[in-house]
């Protein structure tokens, strides 16, 4: 690894624009991110998604990873701006989420772990502000809260299905006021949405103190501001609303910051990263969570909306395992005829997400993320696919060949970013009702034909309009294995009834939040986690992350 400050310099930084944390990692002081960004966010960001994953991913960070090492390599100047891994995950199924093989952000293990403490700030901040609303509750203060009407929940940075639903305040009078509660993971907060999507310090503790907690006992909406608590939350995030800077294996810039899950939030990199890395380079490679129909949506409608930037490519990464599990084979293991007729039917979910791209105004690259138990016949059937529906397509091959084997696919979207800009094109106004945006994201992302809402969601929505938060973007919470809210039907469906059960109002945040089907907001740990597999030598080295 280069030091750090030799990192920084390649992007017009000094020493003293940084806070380090060791040699390896810093953080970029706001005087230097106002300096960048009086310049403009002039750089290409490339847009990297995916195709509806696999349950252990196909690969998006380690080709974004790739993919921007094989532009440096092509003498292009570019940064990476990417999402902090969660520890739910880094021990659960996936493992970590700092790429892998020879296209990885470095340090990797301190990054998969505490990194520069920005996770545990938020999941304090948040849990700051769980304890006023019931000391408040506690004592009847000057606000009257009702404690059957608090809407914040606690969370924790780990997957615990036991903590989705619990009851506090046990114990007598001395312990506080009984009631339901629950957690949910941190990546989940409306606090870590929050850091993301603000601009600079006075946007970020203007949208802490807009949070809505919940109503008082005349029924008007009590916010964070209200309470009293947005700046002492303020001063928990002082150190991580400042972007961190790491470098990948092969030495590129990489500004990771920021983690919320691409799933039951919006899933993308900070604000605050994103513009200062395309005001200091002049390709920015960033990723939005799981596949397209869920973070790169919610990049478009709503980072894109909050941070006034618009990409000039999209990669989608696709891989063998996962089109021959939407061409029904679950545990994408057949090869031969069978994996390449697997593959032939498994295009369709390649289609909608390629139309769903086009619903943008982009025409997208597709990346093959190759794996070297790929056969020869199934990735050339996926290129031919590809050519026959006039798509850019390269093999990418970043976890065993780096920046090298990533080269061809970085030339084709050099190629793309050289295309005239796309004019920015959101699939709803702001203006429209909620459940019409709704409706716009399921029919032209999720192919649905039809939206139902529960008695609680139609409730829901309702309060959310007449409390004026109508004109708020939406952030669809749905299952990633699938375009529909079911996780099992694979493929690309269509004329399905997406179900919505409950809207959240992420006034902070400054979105709607509806949960379609069975989704949760704190994951389970599987049968075998992966943290079965983590230890530490004698000598301090941690092993088994990856």
């Amino acid at each position: 690894m280069r030091p750090i400050t030799d990192v920084a310099a390649e992007l017009g930084l000094t020493p003293d624009d940084l806070v380090l944390h060791g040699p390896w990692m810093a953080k970029v002081r706001l005087g230097a991110v106002r300096a960048l960004a009086a310049r403009g966010a002039a750089g290409r960001i490339v847009l990297v998604s995916a195709i509806n994953p696999t349950p252990f991913g196909e690969g998006k960070t380690t080709v974004a990873i790739g993919l921007a090492q094989g532009m440096r390599r092509l003498g292009n100047r570019v940064a990476l701006a990417l999402r902090e891994p969660s520890l739910g995950p880094v021990f659960g199924i996936k493992g970590g989420g700092t790429g892998g093989g020879r296209s990885t952000v470095e340090p990797s293990q301190r990054i998969n772990l505490h990194f520069t403490g920005d996770l545990h700030a938020v999941t304090a901040a948040h849990n700051l502000l769980a304890a006023m609303i019931d000391n408040a509750v506690n004592f009847r203060a000057e606000i009257d809260l009702e404690h059957r009407q608090v809407l914040w929940r606690r969370v924790l940075d780990m997957n615990d299905r036991f903590l989705r639903r619990t009851v506090i305040g046990l114990g007598g009078r001395a312990h506080g006021v009984p009631r339901e509660d629950g957690f949910d993971i941190t990546a989940a907060s409306e606090v870590m949405a929050i850091l993301c999507l603000a601009r600079d310090v006075a946007d970020l503790k203007a949208r802490l103190a807009r949070i809505l907690v919940g109503f008082d006992r005349g029924g008007a909406a009590v916010s964070a501001g209200r309470l009293g608590a947005s700046g002492a939350m303020a001063a928990l995030l002082a150190d991580a609303v400042l972007p961190n800077l790491v470098q990948s294996a092969e030495g590129v810039p990489a500004l990771v910051h920021g983690g919320p899950f691409g799933n039951i939030a919006h899933g993308c990199n900070s604000v605050i990263a994103t513009r200062t890395a395309a005001a200091a380079a002049d390709y920015v490679v960033t990723e939005a969570g799981f596949g397209f129909d869920l973070g790169a949506e919610k990049f478009f409608d709503i980072k894109c909306r909050a941070a006034g930037v618009w990409p000039r490519a999209v990669v989608l990464v696709v891989t063998t395992r996962a089109l021959k599990r939407h061409g029904g084979d679950r545990e994408a293991k057949s090869g031969g005829a069978e994996g390449v007729a697997a593959i032939e039917r498994g295009l369709a979910n390649l289609d909608r997400h390629v139309a769903s791209v086009r619903a943008f105004g982009f025409e997208p690259v597709i990346a093959i993320n190759r794996f070297a138990s790929d056969a020869e016949d199934e990735l050339a059937t996926i290129e031919r696919a590809c050519t026959e529906r006039g798509l850019r397509v390269a093999r990418a091959a970043p976890f065993d060949g780096g920046g090298e084997g990533c080269e061809v696919l970085a030339a084709r979207v050099v190629e793309a970013c050289a295309a005239p800009a796309a004019l920015p094109r959101f699939l709803y106004a702001l203006e429209d009702d909620p459940l019409d945006k709704i409706a716009a994201v399921a029919r032209t992302i999720y192919g649905a034909a039809d939206v139902s809402l529960s008695r609680t969601a139609t409730n829901d929505l309702a309060r959310a309009r007449d409390l004026g938060y109508g004109g708020l973007p939406i952030c669809i919470a749905k299952t990633q294995s699938s375009l529909t809210d079911d996780p099992t039907r694979v493929g690309g469906p269509s004329g399905f009834t997406l179900h919505v059960e409950q809207v959240r109002i992420a006034a902070g945040a400054g979105y709607l939040l509806p949960l379609t089907g069975e989704i949760v907001t704190m994951p389970g740990l599987p049968k075998r986690p992966h943290a079965l597999d983590v230890d530490l030598t004698e000598d301090g080295e941690i092993v088994g992350i990856s």
